[in-house]
C-alpha cells in the first residue's frame, strides 16, 4: 500500500523539483540581460533576500503539517523565484558552458544519491542531526571567512564539505519522503519533498560551481 503510495508521490515530487529549478534558472538568466533592473533588485542588499528564504524554509520546515497546498505552493514558488534574484549574478560572473557543465554533473550526482536514498534499507534518520551540525558549522565559518579571515584555503574547504553534506542530505531527503508518506496526503508531501531536494540541488551545484566553475575574463 506504501510503495503504491509512494509511486504516486515521486512524479510529483520531481515534476515540482523541476518546475522549482526551471523559475529559478529562468528567472536568474532573465534577470542577467536586463543588468540595470538585476542592480535595483540587488541593491537592497543580501540580507532582506536571505531574511525571505530563511522565513519561508522555516513555515515549509515546522508548518507543513498545518499549511493547505496552496499556501505550500506559493512558498515553494516564491523561494524559487527569490533565489533566482540571487542567481542573477552568476550568469554574468561565470562562463555559460561552464555553468551548463556543472549543472550536468549536478544532476548525475543528484540522480545517483536519490536512487540510493530510495533504494536502500539503510536507516539514514540517525544522519539527520550529524548533517544539521555539520551544516550550521559550516555556514558559521563561511560567514566568519567572509567578514573576517578571507581565506581562500578555508573557503575551499568549507566547500568541500557543503558538498558531502548536501550530496548526504538527498539519501536523507528521500528517506525523508518515505516517512512523511504515512502521516500526510499525497500532494503536500510531493511539495515538501521537492522543496528539501530543491535546496540540496540548489547548494550542491553553487558549492560545485565555486570550486569548478570557470569565470568569465
Amino acid at each position: 500500500m506504501m510503495e503504491e503510495k509512494l509511486v504516486r508521490i515521486y512524479p510529483k515530487m520531481f515534476t515540482w523539483l523541476f518546475f522549482g529549478l526551471l523559475i529559478t534558472f529562468v528567472s536568474g538568466y532573465g534577470l542577467s540581460l536586463v543588468p540595470t533592473l538585476m542592480m535595483r533588485l540587488l541593491s537592497v542588499g543580501a540580507i532582506p533576500i536571505l531574511i525571505i528564504e530563511l522565513v519561508i524554509a522555516v513555515l515549509m520546515g515546522f508548518r507543513i503539517r498545518k499549511m493547505n497546498k496552496s499556501t505550500a505552493i506559493i512558498c515553494y514558488i516564491l523561494f524559487s523565484i527569490t533565489t533566482g534574484i540571487s542567481f542573477s549574478v552568476l550568469f554574468l560572473q561565470y562562463e555559460m558552458f561552464s555553468l551548463m557543465s556543472i549543472f550536468l554533473i549536478t544532476s548525475i550526482i543528484f540522480a545517483a544519491l536519490a536512487l540510493y536514498g530510495h533504494t536502500t534499507k539503510r536507516d539514514l534518520s540517525k544522519f539527520g542531526v550529524i548533517l544539521f551540525v555539520t551544516l550550521v558549522v559550516s555556514i558559521i565559518c563561511s560567514i566568519l571567512n567572509y567578514f573576517i579571515f578571507k581565506n581562500s584555503t578555508l573557503d575551499i574547504a568549507i566547500s568541500i564539505i557543503s558538498i558531502l553534506v548536501f550530496t548526504f542530505y538527498i539519501a536523507y531527503d528521500m528517506k525523508v519522503v518515505r516517512a512523511l508518506a504515512f502521516e500526510l496526503d499525497e500532494d503536500k508531501v510531493a511539495i515538501f519533498g521537492a522543496f528539501n531536494l530543491y535546496l540540496d540541488f540548489i547548494n550542491l551545484f553553487v558549492r560545485l560551481l565555486e570550486i569548478f566553475g570557470k569565470e568569465k575574463d
